[in-house]
């Protein structure tokens, strides 16, 4: 499926816009000691980013009242959301609702190497290849949402080898991949200028935003 071509300036906003969701998925599950996020330096050793593009991915972070930034202290997290089990039932939608579902607009579909805490929640290696599935979510020709998925191989073979004509759930099971069960984080966040502009809104109304990560199981 071919990616569209990008307006100058685009593909850097969507990289800060990536940026700022693996570091904002990262600090809400908890994976840096003490609260503490790395110095700019290590953002961008770690994250392969310029430090403008780390700058304003914290910027942005620090908008969401997620971190604090203090000089001579460093940037520290601010929110610790409440936690609860849920029972969730995933399946894939069909009938009326999957058929007036428009095909995706996929903005990127590549492999790129996974940075250091990406890879402690796929289970991998930092820098193993993974595909990176992102795209907006059509439903009668309207956007509805942007996603951003992530996915090791062998996995991500198979959705590379399956057409992506519905939706996320559907594109999975129609590649075989089977899910276990999967870890969600619910919150609501104002949208930035590039997300807005994917929605076809003006920036700052609250969006819903969901963090899910689905292990597969054993020799699924």
């Amino acid at each position: 499926m071919p990616v569209p071509r990008r307006r100058p300036g685009v593909r850097r906003g969507e990289d800060v816009r990536r940026l700022r969701d693996l570091l904002r998925a990262a600090l809400l599950a908890h994976r840096f000691p003490e609260g503490a996020l790395p110095s700019e330096t290590d953002l961008m050793s770690a994250y392969g980013a310029t430090r403008a593009a780390v700058r304003e991915a914290l910027a942005m972070l620090r908008s969401e009242g997620l971190i604090e930034r203090l000089p001579g202290v460093g940037t520290h997290v601010m929110a610790d959301p409440p936690r609860t089990e849920m029972d969730e039932a995933l399946g894939v939608t069909r009938g009326p609702m999957y058929a007036v579902t428009t095909p995706p607009r996929v903005l990127d579909r590549s492999t790129v190497p996974a940075p250091v805490t990406l890879a402690e929640a796929l289970g991998v290696e930092p820098g193993t290849p993974v595909l990176r599935l992102e795209y907006v979510a059509m439903t009668e020709g309207l956007p509805s949402a942007v996603a951003t998925n992530y996915v090791v191989h062998p996995e991500a073979q198979r959705l590379l080898a399956t057409s992506f004509h519905g939706h996320w759930y559907q594109l999975m099971a129609d590649a075989g991949v089977v899910l276990g069960e999967s870890e969600f984080v619910i919150d609501c966040v104002p949208a930035d200028a590039g997300t807005a502009e994917l929605l076809g809104l003006a920036a700052g109304p609250r969006c819903s935003r969901w963090s899910r990560r689905s292990p597969t199981p054993a020799g699924a």
